[in-house]
């Protein structure tokens, strides 16, 4: 079988994480590299090639439409440029692997999962703790319910980082916020909780939010809590302002689910009442982001559209969360 091989579009910091997953999984290479930076670009590049076969370095993403040689591209712009980047890879035919959030809101969305159906091209949002060897042992802990029926959630996901204006995090021209770019971890493992212990994620009975937002009109520090109905919820708070243990804890009416460092989780612990705790280690076999890129890979080798394991519908609810938190708390980004 041929290499199959990855373009990427925007050579960040995240980017660097792929391309090393990429290196370590059998059958991938790394073909070339597009950003408006050339210089970035290029260094990039030469940090990535190895071998015969140099990462070839450009500035303009038809290059890596029209070359045959790839056979999937990787989007990993800041978030306000996935929909246009994702428009112009669709509609060339090349399969896209979008960081998350795949796109900033709803209506962006449902765009670009109708263009990736009207032109048969593989897409999927790029959230790798849902493809974490850990969360096979947490999901079969609740199929066979170890702590009984799911009560509700508790998770955190929080860093302190020093305020720029400029930088993309707090730049609403580049969709900034801890929301998009930390509660959709928050969001998405609820969602993923409930599929696994219930089998779907039941309907969202309410939704309540608070925020603290900064100069910029982004959300620096965003909680909310989630109501399911029948008892079942979950709470969670995200923060560029703030510390946190980033844990997810799962509660059943006879025991509870930790996971440390939920989003990156290499363990997990199941305390059932009246029992000694139960720890699982499940290391990384490259650092994490083998998973999400192998299930891309088959999938586009099947000539699917979509993943079952992070489908258009999950991605689309979980924008859907997002802009009605963000309607609670008053951000809009100038775009929209």
């Amino acid at each position: 079988m041929n290499p199959f091989g990855w373009g990427i579009v925007g050579p960040g910091r995240i980017a660097h994480r792929f391309a090393g997953a990429v290196r370590g999984i059998d059958g991938a290479r790394l073909v070339a590299v597009q950003g408006r930076d050339r210089a970035r670009a290029a260094a990039f590049a030469q940090a990535w090639s190895h071998g015969e076969t140099p990462v070839a370095v450009t500035t303009d993403i038809d290059a890596l439409l029209n070359d045959e040689r790839i056979a999937a591209i990787y989007i990993s712009t800041p978030h306000a440029f996935h929909a246009g980047a994702i428009s112009r890879c669709l509609a060339a035919g090349k399969p896209v692997l979008c960081e998350k959030p795949l796109v900033v809101n709803h209506a962006q969305g449902l765009a670009a999962t109708a263009l990736a159906r009207t032109r048969g091209v593989f897409l999927m949002e790029a959230v790798w703790t849902r493809f974490l060897p850990a969360y096979d042992a947490v999901a079969e802990w609740l199929r066979d319910g170890a702590i009984g029926r799911v009560r509700t959630m508790q998770s955190s996901f929080c860093f302190n980082i020093p305020f720029n204006a400029a930088d993309r995090a707090f730049d609403p021209a580049q969709a900034g916020g801890a929301l998009l770019d930390l509660g959709i971890y928050n969001l998405t493992m609820t969602r993923w909780t409930l599929q696994a212990a219930l089998g779907q994620c039941p309907p969202l009975q309410s939704l309540r939010a608070g925020a603290a937002l900064g100069p910029t009109g982004v959300d620096h520090r965003l909680g909310a809590l989630l109501d399911f109905g029948d008892g079942v919820t979950s709470q969670f708070t995200c923060a560029f302002d703030s510390s946190a243990d980033n844990s997810l804890r799962i509660f059943g009416e006879r025991g509870v689910i930790r996971i440390p460092q939920f989003w990156q989780a290499t363990e997990a612990e199941l305390q059932v009442a009246g029992a000694d705790a139960l720890t699982i280690k499940r290391p990384f076999r490259v650092n994490g982001f083998e998973g999400e890129i192998e299930e891309a890979m088959a999938c586009i080798r099947r000539g699917d559209i979509e993943s079952t394991r992070i489908s258009h519908a999950e991605t689309l609810e979980t924008l859907s969360w997002m802009d009605s938190l963000r309607e609670q708390v008053g951000v809009r980004y100038p775009f929209e």
